[in-house]
């Protein structure tokens, strides 16, 4: 007498066959009623477009003067490259969400969108880190500060987060889109994040949430130790600083810094560990909102607003521009 039996494992691969594999995602965008859409779209245009223009300036700033050519303005031209970078992965499909809601994404371009957001977003982690070094190093060991943050140590630094953000969003999106998905496609957000996408999946996800753990981790809780670390240390400095004069002058110099720091950490922390009792997907889209779209724009408004030598790079470019353009005027009028 013979019974067939089908191991749980065959089960699962068979059922797994007849999945049909979902082709596209629809991303809900940010719920807002009809008339309020045109209205968000407008403000999160402008915000955009201001973002891209704050940073730019910051770059030509910190590339066309010699007096910024210095480690802290390096990090920073950094910085406003990748916010530029970072802005520009997730406002496009929020802006079309708010134009033609919902938006159809094909599964490739969300797992591109998904892979240039997690490089970026590890970058930027590993970079706060690097200019929180900076600072400390500054600070705490100024005599040592040319040989400690020299160009090769500056450049090493750069492209360690670069390559390191890159790494990690190697290994993240290709164990994501390994998944099946196979219904439903629907994502209650405005762009491919990784905790929807593993709400979605049909299969066994234990595997990729590790993987997704142990990056966190490595990534947002090695940086973060190292920024907690070099402002600890700067605080013991300044502490032990003879005038107050002294103090504040070392504290204007990592505030802006620190600002930019604390909003991000405290922002991502809170949307990736606060209770499940107040698990609500639009708090979730708001603090996306906040990390994705405030802070890049409100970064260099921060680094800028009270550094003496971006006012006076600013205020050069300014009057050499009209300088040249009341010469072209006058050329112009003599003919």
């Amino acid at each position: 007498m013979s019974t067939n039996f089908v191991s749980p494992q065959m089960e699962r691969s068979l059922e797994s066959g007849n999945m049909t594999r979902i082709q596209e995602f629809v991303l809900l965008g940010l719920s807002a009623r009809l008339g309020m859409r045109d209205v968000l779209f407008a403000v999160f245009l402008t915000l955009y477009l201001l973002t891209l223009l704050e940073n730019t300036v910051i770059i030509y700033l910190t590339c066309s003067h010699s007096e910024l050519r210095k480690p802290m303005y390096f990090f920073l031209g950094n910085l406003s490259c990748l916010e530029m970078c970072y802005v520009s992965v997730t406002m496009p499909s929020l802006l079309v969400g708010l134009r033609s809601s919902p938006c159809h994404v094909s599964f490739t371009a969300c797992i591109i969108q998904l892979f240039l957001f997690i490089a970026l977003i590890s970058t930027k982690c590993t970079l706060l880190a690097s200019m929180a070094y900076d600072r400390y190093v500054a600070i705490c060991r100024p005599l040592h500060y040319p040989l400690l943050m020299r160009p090769q140590v500056c450049l090493g630094l750069a492209m360690t987060s670069w390559l390191g953000g890159l790494l990690v969003s190697v290994v993240k999106t290709s164990c994501i889109a390994s998944l099946s998905y196979c219904g439903p496609n629907v994502l209650n957000h405005f762009f491919c994040d990784v905790s929807p996408l593993l709400n979605l999946s049909c299969t066994h996800v234990a595997l990729t949430e590790l993987v997704d753990f142990i990056s966190a981790v490595v990534i947002f809780c090695g940086s973060l130790l190292v920024a907690l670390a070099s402002y600890a240390a700067i605080g013991r400095t300044m502490l032990r600083m003879p005038s107050a004069a002294t103090r504040r002058k070392a504290l204007s110099t990592c505030a802006s810094h620190l600002l930019v720091v604390g909003t991000f950490y405290a922002v991502v922390l809170f949307m990736y560990s606060h209770p499940s009792r107040i698990n609500s997907t639009d708090l979730s889209k708001v603090l996306s909102v906040v990390y994705t779209v405030v802070t890049p724009m409100c970064s260099p408004v921060i680094y800028c607003l009270r550094n003496r030598e971006v006012h006076t790079a600013l205020q050069k470019t300014l009057r050499s521009r009209w300088v040249s353009a009341v010469r072209t005027d006058l050329a112009h009028s003599r003919f």
